[in-house]
């Protein structure tokens, strides 16, 4: 259950003043029904409409951004710029968070929700969602190195998980990484082990969920269906709808 006039604004782009102004002038239905209150709580289902015209306010958003270098994988930052920073002031009235952290310098697939337990398996160690990314070197990977990613590696702090390497046969400096862990700079702590430096790095997937190419840096949009569904399964959860006992 959610105050009525969050979920007005979420679901007009008004801001918290101007929805409560329009709910004490009438404006808001729930259920059919005039209401007044801007403090009554109500359930993102409720059927809430504003000036006749039915209110769309999902339960949950699911973002996927095409992250641009240089820009914080953060909610907020005095000094930097924040992936949230990229989006319309209509998503910046829920409650979001980014699931699985990319580097300042490193781009691609990021999803950004407010559904806390998607986020939570996304980013849990005991998750074992894959992630691969795109990783292009000072030098060439060879066999060994396949090996030694194969095998897992023992770093300062941790022993890294194994991993696969894919070289490109064309140029075997550019490689694709698949990770089950995504511990900090894990990759280009792997790649250093090996005497070799990530000169650039970009994901490409995570848990199933693929960057759509169509994006462009700093580009952005919801999920479809099919897509979060797919998410849920691979972490094991089930895509319900929370149905309001409201109307």
């Amino acid at each position: 259950m959610t105050r009525l006039d969050k979920l007005v604004s979420m679901g007009s782009g008004l801001s918290r003043t101007e929805a409560k102004k329009a709910i004490r002038q009438g404006r808001v239905t729930v259920c059919g029904r005039k209401v007044s209150d801007p403090d009554m709580k109500v359930g993102e289902q409720a059927g809430i409409g504003l000036d006749g015209a039915a209110l769309k306010v999902p339960e949950y958003v699911y973002i996927m951004m095409d992250k641009p270098e240089g820009v914080l994988s953060a909610t907020e930052d005095k000094s930097q710029q924040t992936v949230l920073d990229l989006l319309p002031e209509i998503y910046k009235k829920r409650d979001l968070g980014v699931a699985g952290r990319l580097d300042k310098d490193t781009t691609g697939l990021l999803l950004i929700t407010d559904d806390g337990s998607l986020n939570h398996r996304l980013t849990s160690p005991k998750s074992k969602a894959g992630k691969l990314y795109k990783a292009y070197l000072d030098m060439p990977a060879d066999q060994s190195d396949k090996e030694a990613f194969a095998c897992g590696m023992q770093l300062s702090d941790f022993i890294a998980a194994p991993a696969v390497l894919e070289i490109n046969e064309s140029d075997p400096r550019e490689c694709l990484v698949t990770i089950s862990e995504g511990k900090y700079h894990q990759i280009k702590r792997m790649f250093a082990k090996r005497g070799k430096t990530v000169v650039s790095l970009r994901r490409l997937a995570c848990a199933g969920l693929y960057m759509d190419p169509e994006l462009g840096s700093g580009g952005f949009r919801e999920l479809t269906d099919e897509e979060i569904a797919g998410l849920f399964d691979k972490c094991g959860l089930k895509a319900t709808k929370k149905i309001s006992k409201n109307c």
